[in-house]
């Protein structure tokens, strides 16, 4: 009987056995680990912080493999054919494999002791522990890892700081232009970047705690938690001290069928030095792992180098880049407003895609990695931005999975051949989409390509879609989460259903988004009743319905941006947002606008934002209609109506349309007879101009087909779907729209009616209701573990009379 003995227990072993036990393999297999527990999958790690188990990540051992936890091996005897344990125990083999992996690179600096590494669920426990008594964390790295666990100590309640060597973060994934929208974007979320800087010391007092970074332009930078995430080194010393051939800046030699020197010894994963690179990526891994295994099993398998394209969500940010990040000719997009960043390199004849970069956006991501090294199917501008890519016919031997090295030919097969018909189906039977999921939307488009209906599903939590879900919080009175999920989903959730299910309960029961449970269910936004600023704090927005505010209400605002050293903005939607407050001052600062009879604008919400107006015939002579007063009512309808996306509306009073209102998800503009209603239009990166759903309506018929309007888009909708989108997905567009709220068509609008009634009649300002319970205030701190204390990292300077942040440079 062969024996296999495998050192190393992470998830390329894991993909070498579990290859190994697929493909029949009769034999012995042994994995040694040194972690207490079997593989578990890193690229979930940072999760393990936010609520996951250790369990929840880890992998089942395959069935009939050996395996040995908690055991370090110290040698190899390559002639006695046996691996030597630390213990002294012995385990023989016909065929080793070295998966040792890599650790994290930590740079020779005084105090470097003192610091952590982020690698294992042992070191995200030594971190949780020692942020208890912190207030501020850095990381070195501003690479992949780096920014994760920068994520991760902000989770942890620490005023995070990235300390990144080179000129720009992620430099392997995007270049200088896509750096820069990056940074912008972290730094958004209250990060402080340090790019272009290194280390010269970790910095303790006399007891040995850590009080800061110095970078070496004597720079410090005050933390209690240090994290280096600044590479990877090969685990190559058992390699290199038995003998077999390793490389000069380290990792174990291999051929294409992963052989080391010895041919008895394979090496896969970032231990193993494969024409000359070492892989970090999970993908090229895996790939290793299946190679070593057919090579064991008498394949001919052979690993040629693989796909280093990524795509993933960093601190919510989308980053993504695919082949070459170099090239004769190049288009570049770039919007710093929307930060939004772009790039496609192209050969010097312009006809082939080498590569390409995305930031903020990585649509393009998908379906424009499988052409690299192919033609462009289409014009780069197109590509970029008209979606042109969208409808694009993959060639079969276009990858679609990295992770897995599976192509479209492969997804077309599964669904031709052996049945499958939902994206969940092609996962089992491809292993596309288990790993970082990326390529899921492909999955769904290659389905639907095929003839074969996609599930709607909000997430894999949930089998149905939101619109689906609204229905049966409804019908079943459903009042939480957790039941929501027992009895019609599975697991705990994640960051697509529970915002999407806490916005349902908002928008049928309209409850208190902060009350009990649903706390925990809410973006950062609505966590705190406040939209978060670039440096870490927030804007202040009362709501000033249709724009009109008496001169007491004014002095109020500005007494109040004084006393709080606040920056104000009158705002395109006429009202004035205060800029600058801290999490601590937010409650006092409400208090005041409560008592002076302000309530919340619902800024920070999926909700109604604005009613904007011109003066109408009240002052204009041009005016037919009293468009202030339209306006003032709509507003004070429809505050706090929470939807799948944030809600815009305008009143004009004539049809020189000074309000703008065929730009919003709702205007309406004024006429002899009374007023035409516009829908579904938007500005931002797409803009649409409404349209004319109805016109001449008076004043009840307006207000009667607005609610139905609203309420029917609040119960179809897709999650984040805007109206604009959602009236385009619509079949029958427009005129089946009016079927159903004018005619009701489907009989709902009596329905459609009393839901509205029931909003206008229980809505209740949240602020105000939060500055009654003490429990609620309790989490306007900014710092968890230090109630009281302000953020010392906050730092403003002046520019036109009013303050500005002051950003890490």
């Amino acid at each position: 009987m062969s024996r296999i003995v495998v050192v190393g227990y992470g998830p390329t072993a894991h993909r070498l056995v579990e290859t190994l036990t697929s493909k029949g393999f009769d034999g012995r297999i042994t994995v040694i680990g040194e972690e207490p527990r079997p593989a578990y999958d890193r690229v979930a790690l940072t999760s393990y912080l936010s609520g996951t188990t250790a369990e929840d990540l880890t992998y089942d051992v395959p069935a009939g493999t050996m395996t040995r936890l908690n055991t370090r091996v110290t040698r190899i005897d390559r002639d006695a054919k046996h691996v030597v344990t630390a213990d002294g125990d012995t385990e023989p083999y016909d065929v080793l494999v070295l998966a040792t992996g890599s650790a994290p690179f930590v740079p020779p600096v005084p105090g470097a002791e003192h610091a952590f590494v982020y690698r294992t669920l042992e070191d995200l426990d030594a971190i949780r522990v020692a942020a208890k008594d912190a207030a501020e964390g850095v990381v070195v790295g501003g690479g992949l890892l780096g920014l994760e666990a920068a994520d991760a100590l902000r989770a942890l309640g620490l005023k995070a700081h990235i300390v990144e060597m080179s000129p720009w973060l992620m430099p392997r994934q995007v270049d200088e232009g896509g750096g820069s929208v990056l940074k912008q974007h972290i730094e958004g979320l209250g990060l402080s970047v340090h790019a272009g800087a290194g280390v010269q010391e970790i910095v303790t007092d006399h007891d040995g705690q850590v009080t800061g970074l110095r970078k070496p332009d004597g720079t410090l930078v005050e933390a209690q938690v240090v994290v280096f995430s600044a590479g990877i080194r090969p685990r190559d010393e058992l390699a290199r001290s038995s003998g077999l051939e390793v490389g000069e800046r380290g990792g174990i030699v291999v051929d294409s069928a992963m052989l080391t020197s010895d041919p008895a010894i394979y090496a896969v994963g970032e231990c193993a030095l494969a024409g000359g690179m070492i892989y970090g990526l999970v993908g090229p891994c895996n790939t290793m792992a299946e190679v070593a295994a057919d090579r064991i099993m008498g394949g001919s398998s052979t690993f040629e180098g693989a796909d280093m394209s990524t795509k993933l969500k960093l601190l919510g940010v989308e980053v993504a880049q695919f082949g070459s990040m170099t090239g004769a000719l190049d288009v570049t997009y770039m919007d710093p407003v929307a930060g939004v960043y772009k790039k496609l390199f192209i050969s010097d004849d312009a006809q082939t895609l080498l590569g390409g970069i995305c930031v903020g956006d990585a649509s393009p991501y998908t379906q424009l990695r499988p052409f690299v090294g192919k033609a462009l199917p289409a014009s780069p501008s197109d590509l970029l931005f008209s979606g042109a890519g969208a409808n694009l016919d993959l060639p079969d031997e276009a990858q679609v999975c990295s992770c897995n090295n599976v192509c479209a030919g492969d997804i077309r097969t599964a669904i031709a051949d052996k049945g499958c018909t939902d994206v969940p189906g092609l996962k089992a039977c491809t292993r596309a989409g288990t790993t970082c999921g990326s390529c899921v939307p492909m999955l769904k488009q290659l389905l639907e390509k095929s003839g074969v209906e996609v599930s709607k599903a909000l997430c894999e939590h949930f089998t149905y879609s939101r619109a689906e879900l609204f229905d049966i919080v409804r019908v079943r009175n459903i009042t939480t989460f957790s039941q929501l999920i027992t009895e019609h989903g599975q697991g705990r959730g994640c960051d697509i259903c529970k915002p999407a299910v806490a916005s349902i309960l908002a928008s049928l029961h309209n409850g208190h988004v902060l009350e009990g449970e649903r706390a925990a269910l809410q973006d950062t936004n609505d966590a705190f009743l406040a939209n978060m600023q670039k440096n870490g704090t927030y804007s202040v927005v009362p709501r000033i319905p249709g724009g009109e505010i008496t001169p007491e209400k004014l002095i109020v605002i500005g007494e109040v941006a004084r006393d709080f050293g606040l920056y104000t903005k009158i705002t395109g939607g006429q009202r004035i947002d205060l800029f600058g407050a801290r999490v601590d001052q937010l409650p006092e600062i409400w208090r005041r606008l409560v008592e002076a009879g302000f309530e919340s604008g619902h800024a920070y919400g999926k909700a109604l934002r604005t009613v904007k107006s011109c003066v109408g015939s009240t002052w204009c002579r041009y005016g037919v209609q009293d468009s202030v007063g339209l306006a003032i009512a709509l507003e004070l309808r429809y505050r706090g109506l929470r939807s799948p996306h944030k809600l815009k509306s305008a009143v004009s009073g004539c049809a020189r349309e000074c309000a703008e209102a065929r730009s919003k998800d709702f205007g309406i503009i004024a006429t002899e007879k009374g007023w035409n209603l516009y829908v579904a239009g938007n500005g931002g990166f797409k803009p649409r101009h409404a349209d004319l759903l109805a016109g001449d309506l008076s004043t009840e018929e307006l207000i009667r087909t607005i609610d139905r309007f609203l309420m029917f888009y609040v119960r179809t909708a897709d999650r984040l779907q805007r109206t604009s989108t959602w009236l385009e997905s619509l079949e029958g567009g427009l005129d089946y729209l009016r079927e159903v709220i004018m005619e009701d068509s489907l009989g709902i609008c009596a329905d459609l009616d009393a839901q509205m009634e029931h909003h206008t009649a229980t809505y209740a300002d949240e602020w105000a209701a939060t500055l009654d319970d003490p429990e609620k205030l309790s989490r306007f701190v900014s710092f968890v573990n230090a109630p009281g204390v302000p953020d010392p990292s906050i730092v403003f300077e002046q520019e036109r009379g009013q303050i500005k942040p002051v950003m890490a440079r």
